[in-house]
């Protein structure tokens, strides 16, 4: 136990969520508690990471964690380990709220030269009905940028979507694919723009990107052929050209890095495979299983298409495995599911509460 590498979970507390603050003590080594100097409160070893308050074994936790990310279904694991459906159901949506959380805390602050983002949505059949889930991928990385799930297919789930982009995207050259939804290209051109400079009252001019391209993948399906029409909504062809080189190595406008890991999220889920029995009873399910199987894609799983080739020799070579986190620059090793699950997630900073009343009479000395 190292309380120097804790902080203090107390969101009423000026020094929460500060590492080596100097405000965090042993309070009970057999019990695995520390103790915040500035508030005084006491908290538990696992408080903000998945396995707080699991009464269970964590290693049974994470071990059916671990196989709901890659999609046993939720029966084969009561029968396994005999467990309650409510209580794997529960551990679900817990893991899922934490990864979420832990997506939020490393992504949040990070801003990446993306260089093709590609985004596309899943139609998700639901007890009642069907929702939508919208997913976005960098294409240099593999990397899993976010996911958004509505009732709806219409603009406001694409611009919530495109928020996401915006948010980890630097002001670089970026190739934007998608498929023919027409809403894609307003949310693509509302998006990336950035506020200019002003000094008068109101809202700030926006200016477009620089350097932004926007493509499209139109697909017609009839009963005997297929069609696809590639379209360049905006930007010169000379630019999406260099733009498919560095990111993809060439070959021609395509969503179908976006639609690999759409084939992968469906694997790993069990309500999104076709002609299936398992439903999804809320979206809120639905979320907590996006999040866990993409951020274990993430972090927790190699991708091959990402192993660097390291010539020894002439004739000996080897291959350095990646993560999509790590291709980033997000990590430097590959993370266990224990390692993700034990992730302490900040909470949000510490403000200052308002004074109400009247202001204290200044006294005359």
């Amino acid at each position: 136990m190292n309380p120097h590498e804790q902080f203090c979970p107390n969101r009423a507390c000026p020094a929460s969520g500060k590492i080596g603050a100097g405000n965090v003590s042993l309070h009970s080594r057999t019990e695995k508690r520390y103790r915040c100097d500035s508030c005084g409160k006491t908290f538990s070893e696992t408080h903000g990471t998945a396995l707080y308050g699991i009464k269970h074994e964590h290693q049974t936790f994470v071990t059916v964690t671990t196989l709901l990310a890659y999609g046993c279904p939720v029966q084969a694991v009561v029968k396994a380990f005999n467990l309650d459906e409510r209580t794997v159901t529960n551990w679900l949506q817990r893991s899922g709220a934490h990864c979420e959380g832990v997506h939020e805390a490393i992504l949040g602050g990070t801003k990446l030269d993306l260089g093709q983002v590609q985004a596309d949505e899943i139609k998700v059949k639901v007890q009642g009905g069907s929702v939508w889930m919208a997913l976005a991928e960098a294409v240099p990385y593999r990397l899993w940028l976010g996911g958004v799930v509505s009732v709806k297919r219409d603009l406001d789930l694409i611009r919530r979507l495109v928020a996401l982009v915006v948010a980890l995207a630097l002001c670089r050259p970026l190739l934007l694919a998608a498929d023919g939804f027409a809403s894609y290209v307003r949310a693509f051109q509302d998006g990336f723009r950035s506020p200019l400079p002003s000094t008068g009252r109101g809202r700030p001019r926006l200016r477009p990107w620089d350097d932004l391209a926007i493509v499209q993948v139109v697909k017609h399906r009839t009963q005997a052929t297929l069609t696809v029409r590639r379209r360049i909504v905006q930007g010169s062809s000379a630019l999406v050209e260099r733009l498919l080189r560095a990111t993809q190595a060439g070959g021609q406008i395509n969503t179908a890095y976006i639609e690999r890991l759409n084939a992968t999220f469906r694997q790993r889920l069990a309500s999104l495979t076709r002609r299936s029995r398992a439903l999804a009873r809320k979206p809120q399910t639905l979320a907590a299983g996006m999040f866990l199987i993409g951020t274990v894609y993430n972090f927790c799983t190699y991708h091959d298409s990402l192993a660097l080739e390291l010539q020894i020799s002439p004739r000996r070579r080897r291959w350095l495995r990646r993560t999509p986190a790590i291709a980033a620059g997000l990590t430097d090793h590959c993370w266990s599911v224990m390692e993700l699950l034990c992730f302490k997630v900040p909470p949000p900073p510490y403000v200052q509460p308002r004074r109400r009343g009247r202001p204290p009479k200044q006294r005359i000395a």
